[in-house]
Formats: C-alpha cells, sequence, structure tokens
C-alpha cells in the first residue's frame, strides 16, 4: 500500500533517472520532459553502478530536493547467472548508499513482481515476497538495502510484464510476438499458450510512476492492470493485427510435465491510492505499438 507525504500532486523539483537508456528509463526520461518537470537521465555511461567508488560519483550528481527513481538493472536470462545477480546486488548497494549520504527527497525504486514465488498465482498488496529465482531473490534484497536506509522517502513499484515499441528484451509476449509477425508472418507459441499473465502498456507504467512522483507516496506499488489474458489470446489478436495477418504455430511445450500457471493480481491497492488510474486494454494496447511500428517503419 502507498501513503502520500503530498495532500496534492505538486511538480518535483528535479527528477533524476538512474538507468535513463533502459526501456521504461528513457519513455520515463520523455515523459518527463514532455511534462516541463526538469530531469537528469543518468546511465552506465555517465555512473557505472558496478565498481568500486561509485556512490561517492552518484552522490556527487545528486541534489537533497531530488526525486530519484531507480531502474538501473542487467537482466541478462533474468539473472540466472551468477555474475548479472552480483553485479546487480553491488548496483543496488552503490545506489543505497549514495541516496542515503545525500538524503533524497524521495526514493522510486524499480522491482518485478519475481519477488513472488514462481507458483504464486494471485497476488495482493499482503501476498508474501518469497522469490524463488535468483532475479527474484536480487530485486529484493535491493529493496531491503533500500529500506533499511531511505524508508521514510522510498516507494517501491513492483511491475509485472511491460510491452511497448521501444522494449529490446523481446521476452516472450507481446514484444516477441510483434517482432515474429514482422520477420516471417508466423508467431510460435508454446503449446495452446494457456498460462495467463498480466501485461502493462509501458504509458500506463509511466503515467503510475509521474503519479507516485507528484504525490512523493511511499510503501509499495503493483504495477499491474488486473487483467491476465492468456499468451494464446495475445498471440491471436498481435496476429489477426499484423499486416498481412500472422500465422501461429503452436510448439511442444519443453517440459510437458510441468504444471501450467497463471497469476493474476488485484488492484485495489492501486486504486486505492490513485482512485482515477485507467489503464490501456490489452486489444488497445497492441493496436497501439502495431500502428506505432508501421509509422516508424515508413518514416
Amino acid at each position: 500500500m502507498l501513503d502520500h507525504l503530498n495532500d496534492n500532486a505538486e511538480t518535483p523539483e528535479r527528477v533524476v533517472v538512474v538507468g535513463s537508456r533502459g526501456f521504461i528509463g528513457a519513455a520515463l526520461v520523455a515523459r518527463l520532459k514532455r511534462d516541463g518537470i526538469p530531469a537528469l537521465p543518468l546511465s552506465s555511461a555517465d555512473i557505472d553502478l558496478t565498481q568500486t567508488g561509485s556512490d561517492e560519483a552518484l552522490a556527487a550528481r545528486l541534489r537533497a530536493t531530488d526525486a530519484v527513481v531507480m531502474l538501473s538493472c542487467r537482466t541478462p536470462d533474468k539473472g540466472r547467472d551468477l555474475g548479472t545477480t552480483m553485479q546487480n546486488l553491488a548496483m543496488g548497494y552503490n545506489f543505497a548508499m549514495a541516496a542515503a549520504k545525500v538524503g533524497c527527497r524521495h526514493v522510486v525504486y524499480f522491482s518485478s513482481d519475481a519477488v513472488y514465488a514462481d507458483d504464486t498465482q494471485w497476488v495482493t498488496d499482503d501476498t508474501k515476497a518469497e522469490p524463488n529465482s535468483p532475479y527474484g531473490a536480487m530485486h529484493l534484497t535491493r529493496e531491503v538495502l533500500l529500506k533499511s536506509t531511505m524508508a521514510k522517502v522510498l516507494a517501491v513499484i513492483r511491475p509485472t510484464l511491460v510491452y511497448g515499441l521501444a522494449d529490446t528484451h523481446s521476452s516472450y509476449g507481446p514484444n516477441r510476438f510483434r517482432r515474429m509477425s514482422e520477420k516471417d508472418a508466423k508467431i510460435s507459441l508454446f503449446g495452446a499458450g494457456e498460462e495467463r499473465r498480466d501485461h502493462i502498456f509501458i504509458d500506463d507504467l509511466i503515467e503510475l510512476t509521474l503519479k507516485v512522483l507528484r504525490r512523493r507516496s511511499v510503501g509499495m506499488v503493483l504495477g499491474v492492470t488486473g487483467r491476465s489474458p492468456s499468451f494464446g489470446e495475445i498471440a491471436a489478436l498481435v496476429a489477426a493485427q499484423s499486416e498481412p495477418p500472422a500465422a501461429i504455430v503452436e510448439l511442444p511445450r519443453a517440459n510437458p510435465a510441468a504444471p501450467i500457471l497463471h497469476r493474476h493480481f488485484d488492484i485495489s491497492g492501486v486504486l486505492s491510492a490513485f482512485p482515477d488510474t485507467r489503464y490501456t486494454t490489452i486489444e488497445d494496447g497492441l493496436a497501439l505499438v502495431q500502428r506505432q511500428a508501421r509509422e516508424a517503419a515508413h518514416a
């Protein structure tokens, strides 16, 4: 749940975006600029948070009046390799030390719904974080680091799967399906795509982030929509919206004996914090991304 330190929405004096070159970071910086909110984008090219002494380098760039959004994270193969996990932990530690040293006015940390066990099929604000993947454990550890130093000004956003035109990860779901349809007019689907997952459109996640920043919210909020279509339904939508319509090819599941898991979210916490929240439907979001892709191809 979130509490608001600002009774009314206020424009932050400056928003520092750490991890500004990533999919979410770049979208946030663009929105801040569009809204006329002063922003300082920082990427690993500016400060490599995996390096010793990077906490001092970051602290030198921060002000006590800043709102700071931490997005920097390396995610190849969901961080299953130990080296990537340790780099991410070092980044989290150095960021936490820098923010605490400066005493920033507001800190927003982007975590992940991977902090919940893989077989957790119903998630609420009260669901216990019990990660069973290195990636989820890393995010939870970084949350704990920040809570130990900045709890009074910390907001944690735990997003689910995010889709949008500029996504670079191409993980299984809308982003990969669109690229498959563009390349070969075919979409490969494991089994019949029965698994259900929540997917949030990038613009909606950025809108939620702006609300958290303007109200100087603290606590935890789920970056989710409350709707969990199946991968088969998403593939069918992408296929129908493609020009020409793409074919769907069903592939054998990697482990046919493994249980088919779904994940649903309760969004009452989001609606309690921001009653005016409205989410783009998966149908409208996918159609918008398709239009954006066509426009980019003809630009």
